[in-house]
Parts: C-alpha cells; sequence; structure tokens
C-alpha cells in the first residue's frame, strides 16, 4: 500500500501562485511515476503534470510554461509549482502515484478568484 497526503491548497488571486506538496509513504519502492490530475466542477478528472522515476516530465498543454512539477527523492514528495495561476486552474488537485495500480491522496482545492 502507499499513502500520498497533498498539502497546499488554497484561495489565490489571478496571477498569483501555489505550490502544491505530495508526501507518499508506506510501500513506495517499484513506484514508476507520480503526479497531479485536477477536477473542477461538472468536468471529468485530468492529467495535469507527471514525473517519472528517470525524471521525465509531462505537462497537459493548458499548464505548460506556468507550472512545473519536481520531487525530492530524499523526502519522498512530488511537488507541483503553479505559476501565473488563472480562474480556470481553480478545480481539486489529486495526487497519484503508479506502481502495481494507481493510489490517489485525498485530494487539494486550488481556487483561483479576485
Amino acid at each position: 500500500q502507499v499513502q500520498l497526503v497533498e498539502s497546499g491548497g488554497g484561495l489565490v488571486q489571478p496571477g498569483g501562485s501555489l505550490r502544491l506538496s505530495c508526501a507518499a509513504s508506506g510501500s513506495i519502492s517499484s513506484i514508476t511515476a507520480m503526479g497531479w490530475y485536477r477536477q473542477a466542477p461538472g468536468k471529468q478528472r485530468e492529467l495535469v503534470a507527471s514525473i517519472t522515476n528517470s525524471g521525465s516530465r509531462n505537462y497537459a498543454d493548458s499548464v505548460k510554461g506556468r507550472f512545473t512539477i519536481s520531487r525530492d527523492n530524499a523526502k519522498f514528495t512530488v511537488y507541483l509549482q503553479m505559476n501565473s495561476l488563472r480562474p480556470e486552474d481553480t478545480a481539486v488537485y489529486y495526487c497519484y502515484a503508479n506502481k502495481e495500480r494507481v493510489y490517489w491522496g485525498q485530494g487539494t482545492q486550488v481556487t483561483v478568484s479576485s
């Protein structure tokens, strides 16, 4: 089992920044990739960013150039730095980890509003 604990969500004005964190614990060996999905009200969950064990990164077109995913292997933590936030970035953000199956965090709310 893998446990994922997210933090860092909140309310921010358009153009602002937030950093999300996702700490993994438990049976973390053999995790092949981690990342973030988000789900806005009335919409499907969508991939935001991912990072593999080799460091390969992937981003949704809508966040390229604004969001950066990174990881601290010593802390088993993945980060999502979100800059130039827009109202359409408002969603619940879920951390995930790929192993023998997908593990999910509990989600953290990000609201971009003036």
